[in-house]
């Protein structure tokens, strides 16, 4: 079992949405919280409603030669990380024929090879120790494959392979790993979704509002972190995992008419 009371989470995207109410939540199950994103007064304003000690430590995710850093200063904070939940990313709402191939390497760098970037500089330290927790915040469409989400899905499904691999590779050296994968979630993760060219999508889609509150999402993933669960569906949308799985060729009808925005 991994244990949040009096342990230092970091936390990455914490300045709102599932970051920020992981953040809140695990502050106040006890842990010492690090936020991680690239907007530092949103930051400082999440640390002001955390109830344990914190760190604001501003990192963009894509930028990976700025990790170094990072970790060397979370560590001469609070001497170690033990629990470290990458969820910061970005979506995306464009149909793959009109898709710029820059799109395509925003998302993997901001969603896979930041997990990943960090992750790997964070875990000797764990190894050491004989003991810590990666998590990492996928989706849903890491499960599956939706329309206008061809990148975004792509980026995802890297995730689970990843986090499945860390899994096996890690196990017998004390090291335990979650991937959560949300369905909708009330977030901006529709309006900061990157269209065709990159530029922000900008609408909240209908699912999106009427989505799980966030604050629910992340009590599902700090109770699956610390009961070391290697895997969690969250939300209504979860049905989409067996359906896909046993169904399969009922899902591929199902899934080419439906409407997403």
């Amino acid at each position: 079992m991994t244990a949040l009371p009096e342990s230092v989470c970091w936390i990455t995207g914490a300045s709102s949405g599932i970051g920020e109410a992981l953040a809140i939540a695990a502050s106040e199950r006890g842990a010492r919280v690090i936020l991680s994103a690239r907007n530092e007064a949103e930051l400082e304003r999440v640390a002001g409603a955390c109830a344990s000690e914190t760190l604001v430590l501003p990192l963009d995710v894509s930028q990976t030669d700025t990790f170094p850093a990072a970790v060397q200063a979370a560590e001469e904070k609070f001497g170690r990380v033990d629990i470290l939940i990458n969820n910061a990313g970005i979506s995306q709402r464009s149909l793959a024929k009109d898709t710029d191939l820059d799109v395509y390497r925003q998302l993997m760098e901001v969603n896979f090879f930041g997990t990943v970037g960090l992750t790997r500089l964070v875990l000797p330290g764990m190894i050491e120790r004989g003991q810590g927790h990666i998590a990492a915040v996928s989706s849903i469409a890491g499960k599956i494959g939706p329309p206008l989400r061809s990148g975004y899905a792509a980026s995802k499904f890297a995730i689970q392979g990843y986090m499945e691999s860390l899994m096996a590779e890690t196990w017998n050296l004390g090291i335990r790993t979650t991937i959560a994968s949300p369905g909708f979630v009330q977030t901006n993760v529709s309006k900061n979704a990157l269209s065709s060219d990159g530029s922000p999508h900008g609408k909240l889609d209908p699912g999106i509002a009427s989505g799980l509150p966030p604050e629910k999402c992340a009590a599902v993933i700090l109770d699956a972190i610390a009961a070391d669960k290697p895997e969690v569906w969250i939300g209504r949308q979860k049905w989409a995992v067996p359906f896909r799985h046993f169904l399969p060729a009922l899902y591929r009808r199902v899934i080419r008419n439906v409407k997403t925005t």
